[in-house]
């Protein structure tokens, strides 16, 4: 496992949470990124990195990487299905990534769930609200896209309003997350899957 070193002289690993689905699932969201990216222009992801980030943690001490993975497996979530139904673009940081139009019940319990054993066991992690998406493409523009300063809607979600193209959804089957490693490599980030943590089967 490659690591950072910090001035502090500990190694530390830049490490989250992250539902990483099956070759074929990415895949099959991975069609989609020809199309946004003939109307928005920017750079592809790679089809192999495609993921939905549960909970970014940050720069971990390597020492501190198994206590993480003892947090994760005392998570008991149940499995269920992600459909990616919708396309968005974000301005401030000029991505267009696809979404769900509904969030599972049981994807937010997982998160929820993971938050709150990561805070018993003292880890720190990105705070903000959590808004599941899959980065599809970098550096694009989207010009019917909401301007800076516009008022926006009560209900927090604007960043689904610009028309983008309707597309095929897509149906991921979650049956484990799994703890991500980040790592620059020529200078763009790579991936490595430190871990997985099985889901339960839901009973409905």
């Amino acid at each position: 496992m490659q690591a950072m070193t910090h001035p502090s002289g500990n190694p530390k690993a830049k490490v989250f949470f992250a539902l990483w689905p099956t070759a074929a699932e990415r895949g099959q969201l991975a069609v989609w990124q020809k199309p946004l990216q003939h109307l928005c222009g920017g750079r592809d992801m790679h089809g192999e990195t495609l993921h939905n980030t549960l909970v970014f943690i940050g720069d971990v001490e390597q020492s501190r990487l198994e206590a993480l993975q003892l947090a994760a497996q005392e998570v008991s979530g149940k499995d269920f299905e992600l459909c990616f139904d919708m396309a968005g673009y974000w301005g401030h940081n000029r991505i267009v990534y696809a979404a769900p139009g509904e969030m599972p019940q049981q994807l937010a319990q997982l998160v929820g769930a993971l938050k709150h054993r990561l805070s018993v066991h003292g880890f720190k992690y990105d705070q903000r609200e959590y808004k599941p998406h899959v980065t599809l493409l970098r550096n694009a523009r989207w010009t019917d896209a909401p301007k800076a300063g516009n008022p926006q809607p009560a209900s927090g979600r604007a960043e689904l309003t610009p028309p983008l193209p309707a597309m095929q959804p897509v149906r991921w089957q979650i049956k484990d997350f799994a703890l991500v490693q980040s790592e620059q490599k020529d200078g763009l980030a790579s991936y490595r899957v430190l871990a997985r943590f099985p889901l339960l089967p839901y009973s409905g």
